[in-house]
């Protein structure tokens, strides 16, 4: 089996500094001897046969179970060192990377009871966990880093202008109670605010019972709730019509069979003088696949879309596309924020749940991180109507919309806290 690690890993490692110990106490070295240094142990021959035989699966599992030990560096350095090399899977890997492909379609058949089931699974977790390293508003999405210096509380807080901003919904720029639809609204910040400093009619709906209750709780004690409803239904299931339509963070588990479904529904709900603005994590390579071990413990039914798989669905569903923004490392820099305050808080997450939890949540949020920094990971921004002008023609009109909502945000918006208060 060394002799077998050593052949397969010096085919795949030829950038960095990648030192590896066997169950056997045989140590190798790979790379070309640049960055950071890491060093692992693999403590089991199963642990090793896990690397041989499914590396994209078995490498998280090694790693929560505690089989694959980093002695040198941190995950995230050894997960920058693997995402790195000029081979994106190493090739022993390709068959099952086919086999995935092919079944793609079925992992993401996402009807209605299976989407319920799988945003269970990720959302209705222990509310605490997420008040430990979320910001204030609990934004689990992309943050809009306007400088690189920016906390991410002010960075979450600019996400929000920014979508409000294209959405055309500052003060002086449309008329209020728009009615709004948050298709996938978290624990309501983005709707909360869009209620609060726009004044606008909003509608989230959310397939998770933990952040429907925590939502309405949210706009109950801000007063808001005549103007800021929380459902818990499916977006197949709305009835509209709507002014405004935002999505964000919630495509990504609609899945690639159903994108057809959403835009025809979304086309059906939007007002002909309407606005839609669709925020998701994308990939700048191609159709995929979802990451097995990302599939098996974090997001079941997930999966990332390129451009190149969404934008006919739009096109099918008779909508234009009146802009598309790229964000490129805006989600690398919010994911390691999220790390570093989770790892602040590791021990209360061990109370709440188990090392082995905690183990599997710093491998996402560390893989997650480097797929950003590393590989052809992005955020993008879809704004899209029925109709040519109803947005204007050049883009300066954003910037002047979030001058005027942040000059309307005020006091309004509760005071900041750290991590875990």
């Amino acid at each position: 089996m060394d002799r077998l690690l050593r052949l397969l890993l010096k085919t795949f490692v030829q950038r960095g500094n990648f030192r590896l110990t066997t169950s056997r106490g045989t140590t190798f070295t790979f790379g070309d001897g640049t960055g950071i240094p890491v060093a692992v142990r693999l403590t089991t021959p199963a642990a090793e046969w896990g690397l041989v035989l499914d590396p994209e699966l078995k490498l998280g599992e090694a790693y929560m179970n505690g089989t694959f030990l980093v002695e040198e560096g941190t995950i995230g350095d050894v997960l920058a060192v693997c995402m790195s090399q000029p081979s994106e899977l190493p090739q022993w890997a390709r068959p099952q990377f086919v086999l995935r492909y092919l079944a793609r379609r079925f992992a993401q058949f996402n009807p209605r009871k299976r989407s319920r089931r799988n945003v269970a699974h990720h959302y209705d977790l222990d509310g605490r966990l997420y008040s430990l390293f979320l910001d204030a508003d609990r934004q689990y999405s992309c943050a809009y880093f306007e400088t690189p210096d920016q906390t991410l509380d002010d960075a979450q807080l600019a996400k929000k202008r920014h979508l409000a901003a294209k959405l055309l919904m500052a003060p002086g720029q449309s008329k209020k109670d728009l009615r709004t639809l948050d298709i996938g609204c978290g624990w309501g910040g983005l709707g909360l605010y869009l209620a609060e400093v726009t004044g606008a009619d909003v509608t989230g709906i959310t397939l998770s019972q933990e952040q429907h209750a925590v939502a309405n709780e949210r706009a109950a004690e801000r007063s808001l709730s005549a103007r800021a409803r929380f459902l818990l239904q499916d977006y197949r299931d709305v009835k509209g019509p709507f002014d405004r339509i935002v999505s964000v963070g919630m495509f990504e588990h609609v899945g690639v069979g159903f994108y057809e479904t959403f835009f025809r529904k979304c086309a059906e709900l939007l007002r002909d003088d309407g606005v839609m603005v669709l925020h998701s994590i994308g990939r700048s390579e191609g159709p995929n696949i979802t990451n097995p071990w990302i599939a098996k413990y974090i997001f079941p039914g997930g999966y990332i879309p390129s451009l190149s798989e969404v934008l006919p669905h739009v096109e099918n569903a008779g909508l234009l596309v009146t802009d598309i923004e790229i964000l490129r490392l805006h989600y690398a820099e919010t994911l390691k924020a999220w790390r570093e305050r989770f790892l602040a808080h590791r021990e209360e997450v061990e109370r709440i749940y188990d090392q082995h939890f905690v183990r599997m949540w710093e491998f996402y949020l560390a893989a997650s991180e480097q797929s950003f920094r590393e590989q052809n990971m992005m955020n993008f921004q879809i704004q899209i109507a029925k109709k040519q002008g109803v947005v204007p023609m050049t883009r300066d009109y954003i910037g002047r919309n979030e001058r005027r909502l942040q000059a309307a945000e005020g006091a309004q918006h509760p005071p900041l806290r750290l991590a875990g208060e």
